[in-house]
């Protein structure tokens, strides 16, 4: 289920995501459609040379130029890998996407393939930081101590309310023993749900735990937000086109933009241009997505996310713009 474009426009306190440079004629969000009095407006035809006409409009349009947009990312970043990587060597992280991918959801055990989350701290206080310990043990109960590097870091930790409130996502730093530590500090009362998302040296794919941190107080769940199809973060304007059907690969794009102009400096965030964490309300089953490979920026990003079942699920954007890294939150049913 997509939200519409007549739905109303959410307001984030926080993050939103990366933008990219948008291709030439397309309507962006937060910017104006081209004027019919200059003539119809052209995008680049499929073989990258002719033109194809634009029409101003709404959704449809959108998803005509979405549709156009995808096909050529896909098509450069294939270019670009069979052109010697060059892609992958600006870009890093597919690999371990695809992984995850084969894997199905994550983060509903507190152990598997032979390896737990073992929390070492006993609660968190809303509104204080805290530091969060735990530690990544094997079969016999040992703490691992070697992990490879995916995504740029060693450890991805998201936090988040049982209510998909307060969504963080985190690094830690190991100490030589294996004791993993970070500072956080919780919104409020209430189940908080650790994330692990690592690769031990010698596993033949990554392993997502996950586990509840208590922390002491009156636990008021929010409700799930409404469907939006634009969220404002940070003076940025975000608007998610597609929708998810259970067991297909959905195609998602993320249009960015500010101050009615698209978003072209986007900066690379822990190896690409983009993140796309999904949650399923109830039980936060865990989705880690990337975008489609792209060699620079776009304003609008393109997803393949495969859903495992009807439901519920919260989208988090991860971006990285003006060297700061910011996040947009949307809501989805499949």
């Amino acid at each position: 289920m997509t939200a519409t474009s007549d739905r109303p426009v959410a307001t984030a306190s926080r993050a939103a995501a990366p933008a990219t440079p948008a291709i030439e004629g397309m309507p962006h969000p937060g910017r104006p459609g081209p004027d019919p009095a200059a003539g119809q407006p052209t995008a680049p035809g499929p073989d990258g040379n002719g033109l194809l006409p634009v029409r101003p409009g709404g959704r449809g349009h959108r998803y005509a130029a979405a549709a156009l947009v995808l096909g050529l990312t896909l098509a450069l970043g294939f270019a670009a890998g069979r052109a010697g990587g060059s892609d992958t060597a600006r870009v890093r992280g597919p690999a371990p996407a695809m992984a995850h991918m084969d894997h199905g959801p994550g983060g509903l055990q507190v152990s598997r393939d032979g390896y737990g989350l073992a929390l070492d701290t006993p609660a968190l206080t809303a509104g204080r930081p805290g530091e969060l310990v735990f530690r990544i043990t094997d079969a016999a109960g040992a703490a691992v101590t070697s992990f490879q590097v995916t995504h740029e870091r060693t450890m991805h930790l998201i936090l988040v309310g049982r209510d998909l409130t307060g969504y963080q996502h985190v690094h830690p730093e190991m100490a030589p023993d294996g004791t993993w530590r970070v500072t956080v500090t919780p919104g409020a009362p209430g189940p908080l749900r650790a994330i692990a998302d690592f690769w031990p040296t010698g596993a033949p794919m990554a392993v997502t735990l996950g586990v509840d941190v208590p922390v002491p107080g009156r636990y008021a769940p929010t409700p799930p937000e409404d469907l939006h199809e634009t969220v404002l973060v940070d003076g940025y304007t975000v608007t998610l086109d597609g929708g998810l059907r259970p067991g297909e690969s959905n195609q998602i794009l993320v249009w960015l933009g500010r101050d009615g102009q698209p978003v072209n400096d986007l900066q690379p965030h822990l190896g690409a241009y983009g993140h796309l964490v999904a949650l399923r309300h109830g039980d936060l089953a865990y989705l880690h997505v990337h975008p489609a490979a792209a060699s620079q920026p776009s304003s609008v990003l393109a997803f393949g996310v495969t859903v495992p079942s009807a439901g519920t699920y919260r989208l988090f954007f991860e971006f990285r713009h003006q060297d700061r890294v910011r996040t947009a939150a949307f809501t989805l049913t499949a």
